[in-house]
């Protein structure tokens, strides 16, 4: 049984058919995700109001977020980029949607110790697998603190898997909500200083079940005091896989983990370690060896090479490196015979004086092997590499290798900068979709932020890989994560004008734009920064059309938030102004008018920078100049959203203003009148205005109803699509009977757009209580038979939308 929550709904129970009784009464289902929803469904007692009711009880495991690297030998693998992009494309899973509410509401849902760390509820039981995830995603979203760290310290949770890289939490919250558990791994990769080396070794070992079974442990980027003496991991007796890349680890502290009984894997790379002849102490048990970019190693060539010799259970060797250093000790490798005899994985990425011929030959007197890393190095454009049967190979010579090196390669941002510049030119000319490709190059950015080169050619790739065409058929949750990644870049490096361009290029991707979520408050406040620098021309038309877009989806409250505002108004007025100086009506200049008329609308604010800004001359100068219809329905557009702003529409009661809306009021192009309609429908309903102009007002009023009895019905066709955010500027025209010209042209506007998009336009009407309005006009006296008709059939379309809506309150309508 599966427990589906709705707001405001307590969880209601569906018992698939399917289900099967399980030994303890519980209906189980198999689910697509892997995992198993269960429920109680006899009634001998109620069922407690735990996380499991929530959850169902789950066993297996469905990644809903990117995991942390496997651990164990027998670990469940990470998933490949295919599978990943494959997810981006899928519904989040069910447990990764409740574990995210528990998560956002976990400050409601626990009760508060004295120390002020959370508590879950005593009574809630989350079965180990979902403890565990719970965990990785707490992690994973950065909520992961000493004080909600401390829920896991109860009885609720039974952890096996910990996760907490990049957390920052003490040693004390840390010993009091982990070591308690029966761990067999632990990922601790780069958390806060706060959690040194020392102290988790010590935290560990403070358990003696841990001591002897945690076979995992992963302390990468992890912080050592300077003080501190042997790290003793001697102690955790049970470890089978040990990694401390980029730590103050030394040759002493190798000494020490040789001693480990179990010992397998072995990452020592970026370490302090000079000589590795401690490793043959545990020669017949060590499968897994990785010393990349050992740079501190003191031992020559010849040496290591004979520590490498006796280590003949190795079935993984890494000693890749830095490509600028040239080292050769691959090289020399690659020319024994009598070498590593049962490898399979051998990376060697960085090596100098590599060639196709050397590692050919070592590979076929070893036929087993089924991966072979090559970046940066002059080998892997061989055919042999294409053609051998179940090799792998991490390189820069095809998208296959390339893909392969973003893979093994996302944690070392030296190679992850070569990996994704060789994309770059592999993909400056793709014509096919490639989400798992693009899932990698995100991986790249997200795990380098303050990298400014990886940020800079993932943004470049990104952009290859999403032009038009290809990002339609992208993940919308890819795209999504994508976009978010170049923005968080721009922040960490808000100088580098590339970077900008590159992020500016892929908001002009429509698909992206328009259908992609993001933080648009933020996208609309780079791009109108961009906009004030006043570069070349393509960049600034590409600026003004992504303002004319963004402007539309920010609420009216963001835009008054919005700094860069005035500036903003300012430079796209300048725009303007230049372009009708020059009579040149290109396309920065018509996105220029829409993105101030988008700006404008609903937003006071906005609308008086303009004015501030002499806005009014310049738009007078444009219509005085241009006579196109696509000019002048939006010059009108934004004029319409001044008049609907009571303290700026005086600005607009003027013989020159005036002039020109009354002579366009009589246009042939629909859209055209219908905006001069429309701001001499809203002045003119507001009779303060016009004390001193009372006959101007009566003819205006004349000639607007003699307009609207010329137009067509109100379902017909313009060619500018008419959208409005709200009809609440509307109803003050709605309630106008003494001026029933004002209220049939708001009327009809109505109608006009709730015939266009009824599924938008009858649910604002729900929302904005403008039903009753509509009801009053067709009940009031003073209403005209025109104004009944039209408000009849706003209504007829709201019932054939709303069938089953019932509204008591209002006037009665038959449904």
């Amino acid at each position: 049984m599966v427990h589906l929550l709705h707001p405001g709904h307590t969880p209601r129970n569906i018992v698939p058919p399917d289900a099967q009784k399980d030994a303890l009464g519980c209906c189980v289902v198999q689910v697509s995700t892997g995992v198993r929803a269960a429920t109680r469904t006899s009634a001998p007692r109620p069922a407690p109001a735990s996380a499991a009711s929530l959850l169902g009880r789950c066993r297996g495991t469905c990644w809903g977020v990117w995991p942390a690297r496997g651990c164990g030998l027998d670990a469940e693998p990470l998933p490949g980029a295919g599978v990943a992009a494959e997810e981006e494309a899928s519904p989040y899973t069910l447990v990764n949607i409740c574990l995210n509410v528990l998560i956002a509401n976990l400050e409601k849902l626990c009760s508060e110790r004295p120390d002020g760390t959370l508590c879950l509820p005593e009574h809630w039981s989350f079965p180990q697998e979902v403890a565990d995830r719970f965990l990785r995603v707490m992690t994973w979203q950065g909520k992961l603190t000493d004080r909600t760290a401390s829920i896991f310290r109860g009885n609720q949770m039974k952890l096996k898997l910990v996760n907490i890289q990049k957390a920052k939490i003490s040693t004390a919250a840390f010993i009091k909500a982990f070591c308690r558990h029966k761990l067999i791994e632990l990922n601790a990769t780069a958390v806060h200083a706060d959690l040194p080396v020392p102290d988790i070794i010590s935290g560990l070992c403070s358990n003696r079940w841990i001591q002897q079974n945690l076979q995992c442990l992963l302390l990468d980027s992890t912080s050592i005091p300077q003080n501190s003496r042997l790290l003793f991991f001697s102690q955790l007796t049970g470890l089978r896989i040990l990694s401390v890349f980029n730590v103050c680890f030394h040759t002493e502290d190798l000494a020490d983990v040789s001693q480990l009984p179990r010992l397998e894997s072995l990452d020592i790379s970026n370490t302090l370690v000079t000589d590795i002849s401690a490793l043959l102490t545990c020669k017949d048990r060590l499968k897994s060896l990785t010393m990349h970019y050992l740079k501190c190693l003191a031992m020559t060539k010849p040496q290591i090479l004979a520590v490498i010799r006796e280590l003949k259970c190795l079935l993984h060797l890494d000693i890749s490196d830095h490509r600028q250093l040239k080292s050769d000790l691959a090289f020399h490798l690659l020319q024994q015979k009598d070498i590593l005899p049962n490898v399979v994985s051998l990376d060697i990425s960085g090596g100098n004086c590599i060639t196709d011929e050397a590692v050919e030959l070592f590979i076929r007197q070893r036929p087993a092997m089924q991966f072979v890393g090559l970046l940066a190095t002059d080998a892997g454009s061989s055919d042999f590499f294409t053609t051998k049967q179940g090799l792998r190979v991490a390189g820069g010579a095809s998208m296959s290798q390339i893909s392969e090196a973003l893979s093994r390669y996302r944690n070392r941002s030296c190679f992850m900068k070569e990996a994704l510049h060789r994309l770059f030119t592999e993909t400056f000319s793709m014509e096919v979709t490639m989400p798992a490709i693009l899932k990698l190059v995100a991986i790249g950015m997200r795990n380098h932020p303050l990298d400014l080169r990886v940020q800079f050619t993932a943004s470049a790739c990104a952009l290859n890989l999403t032009r038009q065409g290809l990002a339609k058929g992208m993940p919308v949750r890819l795209l999504s994560e994508v976009t978010c990644l170049l923005f968080k870049a721009l922040k960490n490096f808000p100088h580098y004008q590339q970077l900008q361009k590159n992020c500016l290029l892929s908001l002009t991707n429509s698909r992206i734009l328009v259908d992609v979520p993001f933080d648009r408050f933020d996208a609309a406040k780079f791009v109108m920064r961009w906009l004030c620098k006043h570069e070349n021309p393509k960049m600034q038309t590409m600026a003004v059309s992504v303002t004319s877009i963004l402007a539309l989806q920010l609420s009216p409250e963001q835009t008054a938030q919005l700094e860069e505002l005035f500036m903003a108004v300012k430079e796209l007025l300048a725009i303007v102004k230049q372009k009708t100086t020059e009579n040149l009506d290109d396309a920065t200049f018509l996105f220029t008018l829409k993105a101030l008329w988008n700006l404008t609308d609903g937003s006071p604010a906005a609308c008086k920078h303009f004015i501030e800004n002499q806005g009014l001359q310049i738009f007078i100068q444009v219509l005085e100049t241009f006579s196109e219809s696509a000019i002048q329905s939006k010059v009108l557009g934004l004029l319409n959203n001044i008049a609907e702003v009571r303290e700026l529409s005086s600005k607009l009661v003027t013989e020159d203003v005036l002039k020109h809306i009354n002579s366009l009021l009589c246009s042939r192009e629909m859209e055209v009148s219908y905006f001069a309609a429309g701001i001499i429908a809203h002045l003119t309903s507001d009779r303060q205005l016009w004390i001193s102009r009372d006959f101007q007002r009566r003819t205006l009023l004349q000639d607007l109803r003699a307009t609207i009895q010329n137009w067509p019905s109100s379902s017909c066709k313009m060619t500018a699509l008419v959208t409005y955010r709200s009809f609440k500027t509307f109803f003050p025209l709605l309630g106008n009977f003494s001026q029933p010209e004002v209220q049939l042209w708001a009327l009809w506007a109505m109608y006009h757009v709730c015939s266009k998009n009824p599924s938008k336009y009858c649910k604002m009407l729900v929302e904005e209580e403008g039903l009753q309005l509509l009801c009053d006009i067709q009940e009031h006296s003073e209403a005209t038979p025109k104004a009944q008709q039209i408000a009849a059939s706003i209504l007829d379309d709201f019932r054939m939308h709303f069938m089953n809506y019932q509204r008591p309150t209002l006037c009665q309508m038959p449904f």
